[in-house]
């Protein structure tokens, strides 16, 4: 009888030069303030949740520095871990954090405020050093996004960042902040069997540059699931299925969907897994995909992640899900240009955080 212990541990791979990470990362998002719906996170079953998984190799985490409440829960964990709670050192895990200036301040954006919001991110980790943060830019018209890199990279050299990367960049923006000699390890973008804009021209693009993929969205909110087989109407239990309903409309539709889950359903008896980990495996084995980003709400489903890594997907199985997914429409534009343009997508969008969140204008004055 399987055990826990006998459960496979998280695979491995280098996001840049000596730096190694988990393939599936522990997405933290859906600990932010606000973000369920419906009934309250149990934060002590999540500390739970977090040194089993380290337990078994899943040892990376994904946050952002207006997710809010997370840096300072993390922040936590790796206290715990430094006093020695947990089954490895606080040095041992891998936290990724994110920059993201609100919409309202990115003409005003200086790097006394950068380094202001590294800080603080700092600060809430209880780190001496991010191992990785990962930039956001709202609105390509107001230029300074090059420059913000670049004092991102000024941050890094000052010994405050280890790694640099992006998230939400499309191919023709992440270069121009390569071409101008930022180091970019990474870009961190929404992938899944419902949005494949990657494909379009940032995996090629991440390919040839050396940039590694961070793939977030893999299982939609949780609506690539058995669960969901038969359902007709979907409510909504989080604010992430609200995207993700708008993503499934606009791609595979509701009739494509229950024909999807019905596909991925049948694969999965194959390998004797789950719906979500067929979808999981599919987008690890792009190209150009490193990382994929599983949201983390609770120690329920830690035996689950374990079984990801259990199993190949065959490239029988590979090709039946590009073909029935070719069958489909595809979403409109670059990565997260829908996100940046389309009203009905910017909608549900939160660009701006308050000021005491943001750090205030103080910091937005000079250098």
């Amino acid at each position: 009888m399987e055990t826990f212990s006998d459960l496979p541990r998280a695979e491995r791979i280098e996001l840049a030069p000596g730096y190694n990470v988990s393939r599936v990362i522990n997405g933290c998002w859906q600990l932010s303030d606000g973000h369920a719906l419906d009934a309250p996170i149990d934060f002590d079953d999540v500390m739970h949740a977090f040194f089993e998984l380290i337990e078994h190799g899943f040892t990376t985490f994904d946050c952002g520095d207006i997710y809010t409440g997370v840096e300072e829960f993390l922040g936590t964990l790796v206290t715990r871990l430094k006093r020695g709670e947990g089954p490895v050192c606080a040095d041992d895990i891998q936290i990724h954090t994110k920059y993201v200036p609100d919409l309202d301040i990115l003409a005003n954006v200086t790097f006394k405020h950068t380094e202001s919001i590294i800080d603080r991110s700092l600060r809430r980790l209880n780190r001496d050093t991010l191992d990785l943060v990962q930039f956001h830019w709202w609105d390509y018209s107001v230029p300074g996004y090059i420059e913000v890199a670049h004092d991102l990279l000024k941050l890094k050299e000052k010994g405050k960042i280890r790694n640099i990367g992006v998230t939400n960049f499309d191919a023709p923006h992440l270069k121009e902040i390569v071409d101008a000699g930022v180091p970019i390890v990474s870009c961190q973008s929404q992938y899944s069997l419902f949005d494949r804009r990657p494909e379009l021209a940032l995996s090629s693009y991440c390919e040839s540059a050396g940039i590694k993929h961070v793939c977030y969205g893999t299982l939609a909110g949780g609506l690539l699931a058995k669960r969901w087989e038969g359902v007709g109407t979907i409510t909504p239990e989080t604010r992430s299925q609200v995207k993700y309903l708008q993503v499934l409309e606009d791609s595979v539709g509701y009739e494509g969907y229950q024909k999807l889950l019905e596909l991925l359903e049948e694969i999965a008896a194959h390998y004797g897994v789950g719906v979500s980990h067929i979808a999981t495996k599919y987008i690890l084995g792009r190209p150009s995909v490193a990382c994929t980003i599983v949201g983390v709400r609770n120690s329920r489903h830690v035996a689950d992640n374990c079984k990801i890594f259990g199993f190949e997907l065959s490239p029988e199985d590979d090709a039946a899900i590009t073909a029935f997914l070719d069958g489909y429409p595809r979403l409109q534009g670059d990565c997260y240009t829908l996100e940046r343009e389309s009203p009905r997508y910017k909608g549900i969008i939160h660009m701006n955080v308050n000021e005491e969140e943001q750090g205030g204008n103080d910091a937005l004055a000079g250098e």
